[in-house]
């Protein structure tokens, strides 16, 4: 099983730390570095930034908003990073949620899994580089439709280091987990639980089973984001989690659609997730934090002594999981690699 780090989403600033991290990260031999984007700082410019002082480590995208960039812009991101970190980019999309993509980018968010593949198609034309890119979908046209009629196709003047820049795409619905074992290189899972393992396993088969799936089970990279507390104490542990679950439970979604919500609910915790996002929007953070089982940070981490760490990580290594991607200063991160060695 590879590490993966992630970088996460930058509060008020940069991520106090992170360049040390990454260098420590890219030392210890770990397979990605990862940035991530909501509505504060976008995800490609630290990647640039960062990534500049590492020589191995793949630098991904966990997630670039499709909402955020033309299909072709994207392309264009990728491509240029592609070039100048020679060869090792990594391109995570995902299509967000509604709060966020018609409250912050202002454009439509019905249809997503139709968007999102339509998206796809014109990255992997740009960097294909075969021909002028043409494409006329429910969703995006190029040359548009209705224009001044002057538009033309185009192809990218930049020739791409590799043609076959790797995809991954983040989902959590079993319908857009298929999606991603049909047309993309790799999955992106936020809240993944070995007890899971049977329900993922049966949405990955149905996109691997469908005409024309871009990869097979054997070639296809899950890199899931799993926080990995060591303390002797595991309910102390489970308090490092806690506000993480509430806040993508009770506030990163509405509350008539969160699909970071339905994964939890899924895993057994209905009720609990119920009273965590009407603390949560009633304004009662510590309450939302407060009712977080520790049951349940323990489906979706590991945490506690060294010993139950090694012990609970078999059933990661068993289930469909290639890469843990993991957060933390220098010294966690080679407690990390030493737990998971």
């Amino acid at each position: 099983m590879k590490l993966g780090y992630t970088t996460g989403y930058w509060s008020a600033g940069p991520p106090t730390g992170v360049t040390e991290a990454i260098a420590e990260a890219d030392r210890l031999g770990f397979d990605s570095v990862w940035a991530a984007e909501a509505y504060g700082s976008d995800c490609l410019t630290p990647l640039a930034w960062w990534g500049a002082s590492t020589s191995r480590v793949r630098l991904g995208t966990n997630i670039m908003q499709i909402s955020a960039r033309t299909p072709t812009a994207a392309a264009m991101a990728a491509l240029t990073l592609d070039h100048l970190s020679g060869g090792r980019f990594i391109l995570g999309l995902g299509a967000s949620g509604p709060q966020v993509v018609e409250g912050w980018y202002g454009q439509p968010y019905p249809r997503p899994l139709a968007r999102t593949r339509e998206y796809i198609e014109i990255v992997r034309a740009v960097l294909a580089r075969t021909g002028p890119v043409q494409y006329d979908g429910a969703f995006y046209q190029l040359p548009q439709r209705g224009g001044t009629g002057l538009g033309k196709p185009l192809k990218s003047t930049v020739h791409p280091l590799r043609t076959d820049i790797p995809i991954l795409l983040a989902a959590e619905g079993p319908k857009n987990v298929a999606l991603a074992a049909e047309i993309a290189d790799g999955w992106l899972p936020l809240f993944f639980s070995p007890k899971a393992d049977g329900f993922y396993r049966a949405a990955l088969a149905e996109g691997f089973a469908r005409p024309g799936a871009r990869r097979g089970p054997d070639e296809f990279e899950i890199a899931a984001t799993v926080p990995i507390v060591v303390d002797d104490d595991v309910e102390r542990a489970a308090d490092r989690i806690r506000p993480f679950v509430a806040l993508y439970v009770g506030g990163m979604g509405a509350k008539s659609a969160n699909f970071h919500r339905d994964v939890i609910a899924r895993l057994g915790y209905e009720r609990e997730c119920d009273v965590i996002t009407e603390a949560y929007l009633a304004g009662n953070k510590q309450e939302a934090i407060a009712a977080v089982p520790t049951a349940l940070v323990e489906d979706i981490a590991l945490i506690g002594p060294t010993a139950k760490i090694k012990d609970e990580l078999q059933r990661w290594r068993e289930s469909v999981i290639t890469t843990l991607l993991v957060s933390g200063g220098p010294q966690q991160l080679r407690q990390i690699a030493e737990l998971v060695d």
